[in-house]
């Protein structure tokens, strides 16, 4: 039986999670890939795009290229930025189809919680809520 597109999105953001051992090492690839983010303009960073549940400022938006989504997000906080650019590079260039054969409690279903903190296990929830979301409109 061949892989979908949701079922190696999941396991890329498990694997992103078990490169190091060490929780420290882990974060810190986690806030370098956040200091990579393409520039979120400031004018975006409105309530429309906010991203309610996280304990963090987080802004999200998308735009359709063709039959993909691409994804652009923000966040005031370095441990966040980073889990939004492991999302952004999952899931931006997808198709809607692909993207919603995820659903977002696979997060909880995987047991990546025991990685994060709550708050933090609350906002990545939030955001791939957010990301389903836009994949399942018309």
């Amino acid at each position: 039986m061949a892989t979908s597109g949701a079922e190696l999105a999941q396991q890329e953001l498990v694997e992103e999670f078990e490169i190091f051992d060490n929780w420290m090492d882990r974060y810190q690839y986690i806030i370098d890939m956040g200091k990579q983010l393409p520039d979120f303009p400031e004018d975006q960073r409105t309530e429309e795009f906010k991203i309610q549940g996280c304990q963090s400022n987080v802004w999200m938006c998308h735009e359709e290229q063709g039959d993909r989504l691409i994804f652009k997000a923000t966040s005031d906080a370095a441990i966040v930025s980073g889990l939004i650019a492991l999302l952004l590079r999952i899931y931006s260039d997808r198709t809607p189809d692909e993207i919603s054969q995820t659903e977002p409690h696979f997060l909880k279903d995987l047991g990546l919680d025991k990685h994060l903190s709550p708050t933090r296990s609350n906002g990545l929830h939030a955001m791939l809520e957010r990301i389903y979301q836009v994949a399942k409109q018309p």
